[in-house]
């Protein structure tokens, strides 16, 4: 791949150093495919990576029709021209052998294939029968973080005004909920505060359950620039592995599994004690700061290394790294949302920041991160358990106003109750309640909890389910039609990243056989289910991608995240834009909360909040009285230790998380060589000391168990706390004989196999990373014969 095959083994590629309040140096990576030149290339379009929440702008190479690689976009403010592995490699996934060419539908137990019209007919027959018998509440829909705004904002006209259903979420409830829903406990709405230009500037940056340099790939790269460059900044990274980032930190604290909560607190105490704070800011710009103090006054360093196993000295050497700093960024992720009291300590981190006054200032800011490209759009566009345009279910003004701009009466829009989330949909689905799923662009079979019980409902007699996607998913293996869709380069469209930059990807190439845009696909069901408006009219009114856009661009007006400013021709310049663009903000807004927080005050607000604890609602007499002039909301919270812990049976604590390899459950990066040569198979990670004392060694096949079932994989040593056991959540079936699912009372190969059905009672996001496991040796890596091990005990109970 001309000379870039390096990249797998070194995915950061060569350093370009600069100082604080620099410009971060131009580096432009390039993939062709083997044997074509840039001479070859015959168009370069527009794009940007559709496989991290980066948003890494790039060119797509075309050649006879077929892309024939990418390069990074040197005038991009996200990146500077880099990429990273997945950019680089996984467009040759488009040309993939088996992607879906032709619906679906199953006949006589199996699925067979038909034209669009047959298929499309089923899908509306359908859907007219379950309404006319069962009401709008039979149907749902279940979405992606990976598709484009256009295409978000149409599924939720159609579901929401279209048919008036409340189900309707995206798989952004496993990734980015938990950030959706900590902004709005603390500036009273959705958005990002901070940008990706802060590491240019930040004297200090804390990363929070976030291994940047597998998740966030070319912003790891902008770290360690800085830190190779002058006055290069403190880091500060909290998490159970030694991860890329840990080995660079300044300070690293690895909590026990489920206690982040009590770590934020005692952080807290100490920056309080010390007199780290900002008292004229908290004053001018905040309310809830004494209940705060009054929280975390017994919360000290020492009581915290109780709980956490972590030496309070470090906590006090962390505590002053983020206490003293100039210009404090902090990062959030995986580890903190879907981790025991997921909310609550997402906030604390949002706290740190407000009593410091390190907000809308260059290097001062919190980055609530997504997980996925487009999550963002899909919190934005109100398909993933809100109302579209950061409005408030609970405010008959925002659901008036949003029926003002699709032009329906209020009732037509569901708001007696909050949009139902993703967990709640497959229970509904499981009690028979739900009786039509519509599926896009994702695998719930691989990516849920409790994958048995999932597959058990998938498989339904009484569940009609629909799937929308490239390939033969293991999903896609249980549906009754299956809608073959056009992927990234094949469509055009727009998606905002994690720090609200805005790209257009164009489209580059034509989908292979009768593949269709998932635009084209909603379109299509909203016309043959003729969605009218209050006046007769069309009720999705837009044919094409711009013609969508503007109409969401009318949604988004005075709006947190407006983008009226913002046109296809603008974004065809040399970078991304961050919303809000207006007006007032022709360039857009690089940072929020200069002047204070702009979207807390009552009338204004996305939620009304739920406490912390409970997530119960808090009610809008409540809001009210305790924030009338629309502050920053400073909430606080004790720490509850978690409901699955460690006990004689299931000694071990269980995490999983990412490969920079992989995304998702490889249904692309599956398909490329390079990055399945990388990472070809799922493992289970341990601490060396543990492996030491239980005499296991490298390459060991090993089956973790839990409650819920059961997964073989080879051990690896050394990057984990003791007592840890971590597991990739990529791998399912769809490569293997199985298909989609392991054989009956076989161990699996998908982690979730292990993951019990229990989420975060505030943002509802499951909890992947606190499960009690147990650890048994099946055989060695250099015994070829089948045998059958022994439980393998952690000593480490004594830790609990």
């Amino acid at each position: 791949m001309n000379g870039v095959d390096g990249r797998i083994s070194d995915p950061w590629g060569a350093r370009a150093p600069y100082r604080r309040d620099g410009r971060w140096p131009v580096r432009v990576d390039t993939c062709l495919a083997e044997g074509v030149g840039e001479a070859d290339v015959e168009e370069w379009v527009q794009a940007a990576s559709l496989l991290h929440s980066d948003g890494d702008a790039m060119d797509i190479a075309v050649r006879n029709g077929r892309i024939v690689g990418v390069r990074g976009r040197a005038g991009d403010r996200v990146n500077r021209g880099r990429l990273e592995p997945k950019d680089l490699y996984t467009w040759q996934a488009n040309a993939s052998a088996d992607r879906l060419t032709h619906p679906l539908v199953r006949e006589g137990g199996r699925l067979v294939e038909t034209d669009w019209s047959t298929a499309m007919d089923r899908i509306v027959a359908r859907s007219r029968k379950l309404i006319a018998a069962h009401g709008p509440e039979a149907l749902a829909f279940y979405t992606s973080g990976q598709l484009f705004l256009e295409e978000y904002y149409t599924l939720a006209v159609l579901a929401r005004a279209g048919i008036g259903t409340p189900h309707l979420d995206g798989n952004t409830r496993l990734c980015t909920a938990t950030a959706a829903e900590a902004l709005k406990e603390s500036f009273g709405s959705d958005g990002q505060p901070a940008s990706y230009e802060d590491i240019d500037h930040a004297d200090a940056i804390a990363l929070f359950g976030h291994n940047i340099a597998e998740t966030q790939a070319v912003q790891w790269m902008r770290i360690l620039d800085r830190l190779e460059g002058g006055d290069p900044p403190l880091l500060l990274c909290v998490d159970p592995r030694l991860t890329p980032v840990a080995r660079r930190a300044t300070v690293h604290l690895a909590p026990r599994l489920g206690t982040n909560l009590a770590l934020l607190n005692a952080l807290l105490h100490e920056v309080i004690r010390r007199g780290w704070t900002d008292p004229a800011y908290i004053e001018r710009h905040t309310v809830g700061y004494d209940t705060l103090r009054a929280e975390v006054e017994a919360c000290t360093p020492r009581w915290a290394a109780g709980i956490c196993d972590v030496p309070a000295s470090s906590i006090e050497e962390a505590a002053e790294l983020v206490g003293t700093a100039d210009r404090l960024l902090s990062t959030v992720l995986q580890g903190f949302y879907q981790a025991n009291q997921a909310t609550a300590a997402a906030v604390q981190v949002n706290n740190l920041h407000l009593i410091r006054g390190m907000l809308g200032r260059p290097g001062a800011g919190v980055l609530q991160m997504n997980g996925q490209p487009t999550a963002e759009n899909a919190r934005e566009c109100g398909a993933d358990g809100d109302l579209p345009g950061f409005r408030n279910w609970q405010n008959e003004d925002h659901v008036a106003d949003l029926a003002k701009v699709w032009n329906v009466e209020p009732a037509a829009i569901p708001h007696d109750g909050p949009p139902t989330h993703a967990m709640k949909i497959f229970e509904l689905a499981e009690q028979g309640k739900v009786r039509m799923l519509w599926i896009s662009a994702t695998n719930p079979a691989v990516s849920l909890p409790e994958l048995a019980r999932i597959r058990t409902i998938l498989d339904k007699k009484d569940l009609f389910l629909v799937v929308q996607d490239l390939f033969l998913t293991e999903t896609a293996q249980f549906a009754d039609v299956v809608l073959p869709a056009a992927t990234w380069g094949e469509k055009t469209g727009t998606f905002t990243n994690a720090d609200r930059t805005v790209h257009l990807c164009e489209k580059a190439i034509d989908p292979p056989g009768d593949a269709r845009p998932d635009l084209d696909v909603f379109l299509d069901y909203a016309a043959r289910m003729d969605f009218k408006d209050k006046d007769g009219g069309l009720l999705v009114h837009w044919r094409s991608p711009e013609e969508a856009f503007e109409a969401w661009k009318r949604c988004s007006a005075g709006r947190p995240c407006d983008y009226t400013g913002l046109t296809y021709a603008r974004l065809r310049g040399p970078t991304g834009i961050q919303w809000p663009c207006t007006d007032h903000a022709p360039d857009g807004t690089e940072r929020l909360y200069a002047d204070g927080v702009d979207w807390a005050h009552p009338d204004r607000c996305e939620t009304y909040g739920k406490d912390l604890v409970t997530g119960k609602p808090l009610g809008e007499d409540w809001y009210r009285s305790v924030n009338p002039d629309g502050k920053a909301l400073i909430r606080a919270a004790p720490y509850t230790q978690p409901t699955e812990w460690p006990d004689q049976k299931y000694t071990w604590q269980l995490t999983t998380g990412r490969t920079l390899y992989h995304f998702h459950t490889r249904t692309k990066t599956g398909r490329v060589p390079e990055l399945v040569q990388a990472a070809p198979e799922v493992w289970v990670e341990i601490a060396e000391t543990d492996a030491a004392r239980l005499g296991l060694g490298e390459g060991d096949l090993v089956e973790v168990t839990t409650g819920c079932g059961a997964l073989r994989g080879r051990l690896r040593l050394g990057t984990v706390r003791p007592g840890v056991l971590f597991v990739p959540f990529h791998y399912g079936y769809w490569d293997t004989p199985a298909g989609n699912a392991p054989a009956p009372e076989a161990p699996g190969r998908a982690a979730n196999e292990l993951i019990p059905t229990r989420w975060d009672p505030v943002s509802k996001q499951p909890q992947f990373k606190t499960a009690a496991a147990a650890l048994t040796l099946i055989r060695r890596a250099d015994d070829p014969r089948p045998g059958v091990g022994g439980a393998v005990r952690s000593g480490g109970r004594s830790r609990t």
